[in-house]
């Protein structure tokens, strides 16, 4: 069996850092992941809405191999600014491909939308991606309402107001030497589930005898599908969201291999996002694997998929109450 960590207690592949900025003001963040020595990345795209950058390199075909750095970010479109300073910093240390006297790293990302949440105005851009990167260390400090998951909500399937409290949540899996871990901002259009349990852990509220309670998707179909109706009207301004992270590894793979790993690992978000990979959703995982440890692709494709699945489930529970916005805790510490 696998070892399983979460929240602080999880780890990186050697050399691997991490680093959050948070504007907790305007609700607004931005998370990175560094490889400063390069790691072969990969991505794959399943929601229907992303905000990325650079993509089209991680492709097997395509030149490119290493990446320097992932850039996850709240601020919409507007967010994937902050990878121009992740850019810069990693240009100071060095770090990136030499060509004559010039240094380019390889940053690429994904940004998520919580201009509905705080200031529709400030947004992640190349100073807090440069602060976030120059913070970045092997140790993980804090999960749930940093970084990109600062503002985050979850179930917004009947608009932002509507929602739970979402962030950022880090898991590892480990098998003897091989090492997969999932970092995760979680800002999705579905409720999450916790299938152990057998509950929803956050989602869309709604009123039922006077309570408000967690919505079953399906129970509430009817409604969502008649935009006279005010559950239909909800929906209809529900158009903005996305579950967005990387998955680290130590395995040695190729850009195709790391491909399959990847997709593979949305298997453990469609295990815990439901609805999940919607029209409206930008859901994305990327992959960077440093190369250390000899790993068949399968195995680290179901490893990613428990690292991904851990890491959502971290991200709702470790959230905290903000921005009138109730966490799993709050919520569900009322009902029991």
């Amino acid at each position: 069996m696998p070892t399983i960590k979460r929240g602080s207690s999880a780890i990186l592949p050697q050399g691997v850092l991490l680093g959050h900025q948070s504007n907790k003001v305007a609700a607004t963040g931005c998370t990175v992941v560094l490889c400063p020595d390069g790691a072969v990345g990969s991505v794959a795209v399943r929601g229907g809405a992303p905000a990325t950058r650079e993509t089209d390199l991680l492709a097997p075909e395509n030149l490119v191999e290493q990446v320097h750095a992932v850039l996850i970010s709240g601020g919409s479109a507007f967010g994937l600014d902050a990878a121009s300073g992740v850019m810069q910093y990693l240009e100071e240390k060095s770090h990136g491909f030499s060509f004559g006297q010039a240094v380019v790293p390889i940053v690429v990302g994904a940004s998520l939308f919580d201009l509905d949440v705080g200031s529709a105005t400030i947004r992640p851009d190349a100073s807090m991606g440069y602060a976030a990167a120059a913070s970045a260390s092997e140790c993980i400090q804090s999960t749930g309402n940093v970084g990109a998951g600062t503002g985050a909500s979850v179930g917004r399937f009947l608009g932002s107001y509507s929602a739970m409290k979402g962030g950022v949540g880090i898991a590892s899996t480990q098998v003897n030497d091989l090492l997969v871990s999932a970092v995760v901002a979680v800002n999705s259009l579905g409720n999450v589930f916790d299938r152990v349990n057998n509950r929803f852990l956050a989602g869309a509220r709604i009123e039922q005898d006077g309570v408000q309670v967690i919505a079953e998707p399906t129970e509430v179909l009817p409604d969502l599908l008649c935009p006279q109706k005010e559950l239909g009207k909800q929906a209809t301004a529900a158009r903005t969201n996305t579950t967005i992270g990387v998955v680290i590894t130590n395995a040695t793979l190729c850009k195709a291999k790391a491909l399959r790993a990847v997709s593979m690992a949305h298997d453990g978000l469609a295990r815990t996002i439901y609805p999940a990979h919607t029209s409206f959703d930008g859901d994305a995982l990327f992959a960077l694997a440093t190369g250390k440890v000899p790993a068949e692709q399968n195995v680290v494709g179901m490893l990613a998929a428990l690292a991904v699945e851990q890491a959502i489930l971290d991200a709702v529970t470790s959230a905290k109450e903000a921005y009138g916005l109730p966490s799993a805790h709050s919520f569900l510490g009322k009902k029991q």
